[in-house]
C-alpha cells in the first residue's frame, strides 16, 4: 500500500478526529511541545549580571567572555535592566559613545519580563507579540536566568517567533501579504501538535499584532508622525486574543482630545484607511458592518468615546447592544495606550451593577442559543457540503464570549479574554467555580473542534469555514460536544433567573 492511501482514508467522513490529524502531523512542526513545558526547562545556566554604572567596555568584555548575546544589570537583587549586542552595536559602537560611558545609557530599563513558574509558551508568545529576542525570567523579583529566540530554536519551534520577525522586517504592504500567506501554515501546525485552542488564538493573534503594528509604521513612515497621540484598538477577537485563520477585522481608532477634525482629521483619515486597506490585502477582510478605524464614527476623540459608552449604557436600544458586543471588547495594540485604559475605567465604573443595563445585555445574549432540540439532541442545519452541520462559532463560541463579557461588566473586571474573564467572574462571585470551570471546557472544547475543522479545510485547499458536519466527529465526540451545549444552556438559563 503507498503513501497516499492511509491518508485517504483517515480523512473519510465519520473517522474520529484524532486518527484524521494524522495526515496534518506529518506536515507538523514537531516542536510545538512548549505549549507544555515549563520555563525553567530552557534555563541553561545562571544569569549573567552586571551592576547599572559598569561601563560600557566592561558590559562588552563580559558578553564576549561569557559567550553571551546579553546581560542583566541587577541592582541590590532587583532586575533594573537588559543590555543586547545589538544595544551594543546600536546605540554605543554606532552612537560614538565613550566605551567608559556607564552602560545603563545604553540598556532596555524595566525590560518584559516572564515568571519561571510560566509555562514557555509564554515565551514565544512574548516575543512573537512585541519582536523583541531576549527575555528576563525572574522567580518573585529575583532574576533566574534569560531565554532567547536561540534557545528556542534548539528545543522547539520559532515558526511563530520568526513570521512576526519577518513582518517587522517588510518595508512595503507587497511583501506584508507575501508574508501574511504563512498565518494559515502556523494554524496547521498548533492543530497537528495539539495545542490547546487558547494556546493557538493567542499566537495567531499576535501575529495579526505584528501585521498591525508593521502597516502603521509604514502608515506614519509615509503621512509623517501623527498630530496629536492615539491608539489603534483592537476590537472583538483579536482584542480578546482568540482570532483563527478565518477572522475579519474590528478596530477603531482613540484619539488624543487635542484632535481637531479641521487641522488633523486628514491625516488620521489617511492613516486608518492604508492600515484597514492594508490588512483587508492581508486576508483580514473588511468588517461587514464596517466597524473599523476607517469610518470615521470609529475614530473619534476620548471624550466622544465616553459619551458613546454612556449613551450606550444609558439607552440599550438593539443597535446598542449589537455594537456593545463589539466595543466592550477592547485592546490597544498601537500608540499612546493610556487612551484607552482611561476609557476602560470609566466604562467599567458605568456598567458595574446596574441591572436595567445588564439584564438587555442577558437577553441580547440569549438570542445566540446553543442548537440543542426539545429532547436533548443537536439540532443540525443543511449547508452546500453537509446535510448534519453547525454552526460552532455562532450556537457554541458566541453565547460563551457574552455570557463572560457580562459577568466582567457586572464585576467591573479589565480582562477581555474570555477565560480571563471567566476565572475572574469566579474570584469576584459572578459565578460559581464550578460554573467557571464548566464554561472554560466548554469553550475550550468547542475552540478545538473549530480549528481542527478548519485546519483540515486548509489542508484541503477550501477556505476555513465555521460549520461543523457531525459526520466529522466519532460518537465520543459527538456526546462530549452535546455535552458541552448543555452547559453553556444551564449557564444562560442561570444568568437569564438572575436577571429577569
Amino acid at each position: 500500500m503507498n503513501d497516499a492511501e492511509p491518508t485517504q482514508a483517515k480523512n473519510t467522513p465519520g473517522a474520529p478526529l484524532q486518527t484524521r490529524d494524522v495526515a496534518l502531523a506529518r506536515n507538523a512542526d514537531p516542536y510545538l511541545v512548549l505549549m507544555n513545558m515549563p520555563m525553567r526547562r530552557l534555563l541553561k545556566r545562571a544569569p549573567v549580571t552586571l551592576p547599572p554604572d559598569a561601563s560600557i567596555l566592561v558590559a562588552a568584555q563580559t558578553m564576549r567572555d561569557q559567550r553571551v548575546s546579553s546581560v542583566l544589570l541587577v541592582e541590590q537583587g532587583m532586575l533594573f535592566g537588559l543590555v543586547t549586542d545589538r544595544d551594543l552595536r546600536n546605540r554605543a559602537l554606532a552612537a560614538g559613545l565613550d566605551p567608559a560611558t556607564p552602560v545603563h545609557e545604553i540598556a532596555t530599563l524595566a525590560p518584559l519580563v516572564l515568571d519561571v513558574q510560566r509555562p514557555a509558551f509564554e515565551a514565544l508568545l512574548l516575543m512573537a507579540r512585541h519582536n523583541v529576542h531576549h527575555v528576563p525570567v525572574l522567580d518573585g523579583q529575583r532574576p533566574v536566568g534569560m531565554v532567547t529566540a536561540t534557545d528556542l530554536t534548539e528545543q522547539l519551534s520559532t515558526s511563530a517567533v520568526y513570521l512576526t520577525a519577518d513582518i517587522h522586517r517588510q518595508g512595503a504592504l507587497e511583501d506584508l501579504v507575501n508574508v501574511s500567506a504563512r498565518v494559515r501554515d502556523v494554524q496547521r501546525s498548533l492543530v497537528a501538535a495539539h495545542a490547546s485552542a487558547y494556546a493557538t488564538g493567542q499566537i495567531i493573534t499576535a501575529v495579526t499584532d505584528a501585521l498591525t503594528v508593521r502597516l502603521l509604521q509604514l502608515g506614519e513612515a509615509r503621512f509623517g508622525p501623527p498630530p496629536v497621540d492615539y491608539a489603534w484598538v483592537a476590537a472583538g477577537s483579536q482584542a480578546r486574543n482568540e482570532q483563527t485563520a478565518r477572522s475579519d477585522q474590528d478596530n477603531c481608532m482613540v484619539l488624543d482630545d487635542a484632535y481637531d477634525p479641521a487641522r488633523h482629521g486628514a491625516y488620521f483619515d489617511a492613516l486608518a484607511n492604508f492600515v484597514n486597506d492594508g490588512l483587508h490585502a492581508c486576508g483580514y477582510v473588511y468588517c461587514p458592518g464596517e466597524m473599523m478605524a476607517r469610518t470615521e464614527t470609529w475614530r473619534q476623540p476620548l471624550r466622544r468615546w465616553a459619551d458613546y459608552f454612556e449613551r450606550w449604557t444609558d439607552a440599550p436600544e438593539p443597535k446598542a447592544l449589537m455594537l456593545t458586543c463589539v466595543f466592550f471588547d477592547l485592546r490597544a495594540i498601537h500608540g499612546s495606550t493610556a487612551l484607552l485604559s482611561e476609557l476602560r475605567r470609566k466604562v467599567l465604573r458605568q456598567t458595574r451593577d446596574n441591572r436595567i443595563f445588564l439584564a438587555f445585555m442577558v437577553g441580547n445574549a440569549l438570542t445566540h442559543r446553543p442548537p440543542l432540540s426539545l429532547f436533548g439532541g443537536i439540532h443540525t442545519v443543511r449547508t452546500e457540503t453537509a446535510r448534519d452541520a453547525v454552526d460552532l462559532k455562532h450556537t457554541g463560541i458566541v453565547p460563551v464570549v457574552d455570557l463572560a463579557r457580562i459577568y466582567a461588566l457586572a464585576g467591573g473586571h479589565e480582562a477581555v479574554n474570555t477565560t480571563e474573564r471567566l476565572a475572574v467572574a469566579a474570584q469576584g462571585g459572578e459565578i460559581t467555580e464550578q460554573g467557571s470551570r464548566d464554561l472554560s471546557d466548554a469553550l475550550e472544547f468547542l475552540g478545538t473542534l473549530r480549528i481542527r475543522h478548519q485546519a483540515r479545510l486548509i489542508e484541503s485547499g477550501r477556505p476555513a469555514d465555521n460549520m461543523l458536519s457531525l459526520s466529522e466527529l466519532s460518537n465520543f465526540e459527538r456526546t462530549q460536544l452535546k455535552d458541552a451545549f448543555e452547559v453553556v444552556r444551564t449557564l444562560q438559563s442561570v444568568l437569564a433567573q438572575r436577571y429577569r
